[in-house]
């Protein structure tokens, strides 16, 4: 009786000393890296995508922050946190670099301003944004303080010298290239100033009427991807950085309408 006694007592601290053993084995493992990618609503659909696959190819998770180039830039500033940033257009890396914030770099895509208006341009508008100047036209553009959009329409309008008129004419100025094509979709303007590849975005494309601009006007802008200064994860933003500017990345950039990373630009 004794001995039974003995051996059950012997299994019992064997087995508690093996569950012991094992959760100390589980909580020294390594934590999943994660990555949080700021991303200029334009880029959101792309970005998702490749965020999507590479979580699947690397056993890394992606979440994704989005919103106007520089209200997300400020975001990031004022948190300390997070490892990518991808705003609509370089200006905002050339504007943001003497603070330290944005370190290393890849061109993952270009993007181009267009006009906008109702499918099938029921109010002729030509390719040339002093069109938009003609009074029976309505337009709505975006606002120049919280987007990549918006500091875009402001380069091109200043360039034309007709920035101010068109402020004056504008019904209202709009966050982000998402309100503005909400804007267009809902019959608000006759004509809007857009990112061009929202215009072949699914939801959009069946609506919405793009106009092309000369590159003379509306030169592609690069689509930089930034590396945070502050990056707890860099090797795995690294990775990323370089998956997104590989053929795979480019693939579903040129997908959702942006011209990828080998463009010649004039």
């Amino acid at each position: 009786m004794l001995n039974a006694l003995i051996r059950k007592a012997t299994w019992v601290w064997l087995l508690g000393s093996l569950i012991v053993f094992s959760s100390s084995a589980i909580g020294q493992q390594p934590a999943r890296p994660e990555l949080l990618i700021y991303c200029g609503i334009t880029m959101i659909r792309p970005m998702t995508e490749i965020a999507q696959a590479f979580e699947q190819k690397e056993n890394i998770k992606v979440t994704l922050s989005q919103g106007g180039s520089e209200d997300l830039y400020q975001s990031a500033k004022k948190s300390g946190l997070g490892d990518l940033y991808l705003p609509g257009e370089p200006t905002c890396r050339d504007r943001h670099l003497a603070e330290g914030l944005l370190g290393e770099v890849v061109t993952v895509g270009y993007n181009q301003m267009a006009i906008m208006t109702a499918k099938g341009n029921p109010k002729k508008v030509k390719s040339d944004p002093k069109d938009l100047l003609r009074e029976e036209i309505t337009v709505i553009i975006g606002d120049a303080a919280s987007g990549s959009v918006g500091q875009e329409t402001k380069r091109i309008l200043d360039s034309l010298g007709i920035y101010q008129q068109m402020i004056d004419k504008a019904l209202s100025l709009s966050s982000d290239s998402r309100s503005l094509n909400s804007a267009m979709k809902k019959g608000e303007a006759d004509a809007i100033l857009n990112w061009r590849a929202t215009g072949f975005f699914p939801d959009n494309a069946a609506v919405v009427e793009v106009i092309d601009l000369d590159q003379k006007v509306a030169k592609p802008q690069a689509l930089l991807l930034n590396l945070l200064t502050f990056s707890k994860n860099r090797d795995a933003a690294r990775q990323f950085m370089r998956y997104a500017a590989a053929e795979e990345g480019q693939a579903i950039f040129r997908k959702h309408g942006f011209l990828d990373n080998k463009t010649s630009v004039q």
